[in-house]
């Protein structure tokens, strides 16, 4: 039924010119639709760009700590896991710094204490300190 409904939008994107906002926690169906990713924490956009350039290599940590949990039957798309610790921050009162810091593998103390900027990187967005070790 899920296949369905997704042939369904896209032949009717196709067909009618549309634009969609699809928001969703299922990486392989964002794969599936989209043209564009947005990877979103806390409410806060973490990394925006075309979606082939985000699948084929994310230069945020949380980017790529989701795209290392989704599964994949193609040895070519399987990634390293990174098993993520540390608290989840409440949105109701998130960290000072990065949202992410307390959760982060490569956070600094730089992270804990000024919230990175979105800015544009390796053609996209990324809202992170260190991305350029990513790149």
């Amino acid at each position: 039924m899920q296949a369905q409904v997704l042939n369904l939008l896209a032949d009717l994107q196709a067909e009618l010119g549309l634009a969609y906002l699809f928001i969703s926690h299922d990486l392989g169906v964002v794969r599936h639709i989209a043209h564009e990713v947005m990877v979103m924490y806390l409410g806060l956009a973490m990394e925006h760009g075309p979606k082939a350039s985000i699948f084929a290599k994310p230069l945020h940590p949380y980017t790529q700590a989701l795209l290392a949990s989704t599964p994949s039957v193609s040895p070519a798309q399987r990634r390293l896991r990174i098993v993520l610790k540390g608290e989840r921050p409440s949105p109701l009162a998130p960290p000072p710094g990065c949202v992410f810091s307390t959760r982060c593998p490569h956070a600094i103390e730089r992270c804990r204490v000024e919230r990175p900027a979105p800015r544009q990187l390796d053609g996209r967005q990324v809202s992170c300190h260190l991305a350029e070790q990513f790149v």
